[in-house]
């Protein structure tokens, strides 16, 4: 008995001294932080998702202290973090909201499959074995990999075998554009307005684009040809608009006889 009650002493004991050595180290070797680093970090969003090209929101913070990255850099916080930054900083801050579009409307329906693929299910997978799961090369795999790799919720397969966006949830943080191995997603300022042509299929074949996807780009022309504003040309096959001289007339979404373009105030809302 008195040598358990010796143990059990002598073990508090230690317990004791090693506290006041561990409280006494903390003392001597702590690193001064800058309230203001600890400030930006209790404002950002705290989804750690790499927007702002850190590997997280401590990383951030410290780094716009430092002076090495922008006060508005928090991609998934947006204007309003952006906001609080700058109040901290004592600056004045404004920020765009950003979202993704998925840039291919090759659904079920309208995209032939490339056969029964039996491995693993993820688009990354199917993408390097067989070069994705449809004809068409350069659609969506439809497995979902952006989806899972989406920290905001604001991503979910449709019955239709594409993403859906949620725009309410969607920050832009380009998460699902890294992601995608076929390079499908765009991140736009969410107030852009005009259209946006929702294909990547480079290809200049179009007897084989028709038959492999009913709703691929065809490289005819006409979008750029009847473009009143010549706001549009085809670079690498792939329709693209500048978006400073789209007045939102809709004739290229009229004209286009696969259907390939939308606005982006109608996508996004």
């Amino acid at each position: 008995m008195k040598i358990i009650l010796f143990t059990i002493i002598v073990s508090l004991c230690v317990a004791f001294v090693l506290g006041l050595l561990l409280g006494l180290f903390k003392k001597i070797f702590a690193v001064e932080v800058d309230p203001k680093v600890q400030a930006i970090a209790d404002v950002l969003s705290g989804g750690n998702c790499g927007g702002c090209g850190f590997a997280g929101c401590a990383a951030f913070a410290q780094a716009v202290v430092d002076g090495t990255a922008p006060a508005n850099g928090c991609i998934a916080g947006g204007p309003s973090v952006a906001a609080k930054v700058g109040e901290i900083l004592g600056v004045s801050v404004s920020a765009q909201r950003k979202v993704a579009i998925l840039a291919c409307k090759g659904n079920n329906e309208c995209a032939a499959p490339r056969g029964v693929y039996n491995g693993i299910k993820t688009c990354a997978a199917a993408s390097q074995s067989i070069n994705g799961t449809k004809l068409c090369s350069f659609g969506c795999v439809g497995y979902g990999d952006c989806v899972d790799v989406c920290q905001f919720g604001a991503l979910f397969m449709g019955s239709d075998g594409l993403p859906v966006i949620d725009y309410e949830k969607c920050v832009g943080c380009g998460k699902c554009a890294k992601t995608c191995p076929k390079k499908l997603f765009v991140i736009i300022d969410g107030n852009r307005k005009g259209s946006i042509g929702l294909c990547s299929n480079k290809s200049d074949n179009k007897t084989v684009i028709k038959k492999n996807c009913s709703v691929g780009c065809l490289k005819c022309g006409l979008c750029v040809k009847k473009c009143p504003e010549k706001c549009l040309e085809l670079v690498n096959g792939v329709p693209q608009i500048d978006p400073s001289k789209c007045t939102s007339c809709g004739i290229c979404v009229k004209s286009c006889p696969s259907k390939v373009f939308e606005l982006v105030q109608d996508i996004v809302g």
